[in-house]
């Protein structure tokens, strides 16, 4: 066996350390790769983005859904009873219309006359003569609607047309009374004698009813037609 040179023989041999090389350089293991770092970096975003993900889904089925609107219900207005907005003449308030409202020939008007012993509200009509001065009482007339001695109302018939088609009425030059029970026709313009000597407005030209419509006294004061008293 061949003689080794002195100075190998006394050589150390030196500890083997893992991860250390024979020259003494570490050896570059599985961390340290750059490759395995970034497939490392990449599986933890996944990772968080799967748990962020399914958090998220969670707290949507778990909050409560928004209350639903309640529906809107509409509330019919209440209807207007066109009566209440009549004047009512009584002893202490009589005005039922102005000279002015009712200046033009055939302007009618409805009203209730409380009367005086009893307090019963009367349904009744104020209609602007064409005949007369509109300052004076001579130019109106004011009637009950209810039918004497009868349970109809009488009705003021403006269409000439109408008093035609509903009366059979033909001879009508200007607006009149009548009563839709009895198809008796009353001219406001013409007068007529009643029992006891009185005349009264309201001439029956056509039918069978028994009188002409209860007549309502009139008083014009200043500007405001006033009800005073019924027949």
């Amino acid at each position: 066996m061949p003689d080794q040179p002195q100075s190998d023989r006394f050589k150390a041999e030196m500890p083997h350390i893992p991860g250390v090389g024979p020259g003494g350089a570490p050896r570059r293991g599985i961390a340290a790769n750059p490759t395995f770092r970034m497939v490392a970096g990449l599986v933890l975003v996944v990772v968080i983005c799967l748990i962020g993900s399914r958090w998220l889904l969670r707290s949507k089925h778990t909050a409560a859904p928004a209350a639903a609107p309640p529906p809107q219900v509409e509330i019919p207005a209440p209807a207007i009873d066109p009566a209440a907005s009549m004047p009512r003449a009584t002893a202490a308030a009589p005005e039922i219309a102005t000279v002015a409202e009712m200046a033009k020939p055939w302007t009618s008007k409805s009203f209730f006359f409380v009367n005086h012993l009893t307090g019963e509200s009367v349904p009744a009509l104020l209609i602007r003569l064409s005949s007369g001065a509109a300052s004076q009482a001579n130019g109106y007339w004011a009637l009950e609607k209810n039918v004497p001695f009868g349970n109809c109302k009488l009705e003021y018939i403006a269409d000439l047309d109408r008093l035609i088609n509903d009366y059979d009425f033909r001879a009508a030059k200007h607006p009149m009374v009548g009563n839709p029970c009895s198809r008796s026709v009353f001219d406001p313009l013409k007068m007529t004698e009643i029992p006891g000597h009185f005349w009264v407005r309201g001439s029956l030209v056509q039918g069978s009813d028994v009188r002409p419509p209860l007549g309502i006294e009139l008083k014009i004061q200043g500007k405001s037609i006033l009800a005073v008293s019924m027949e």
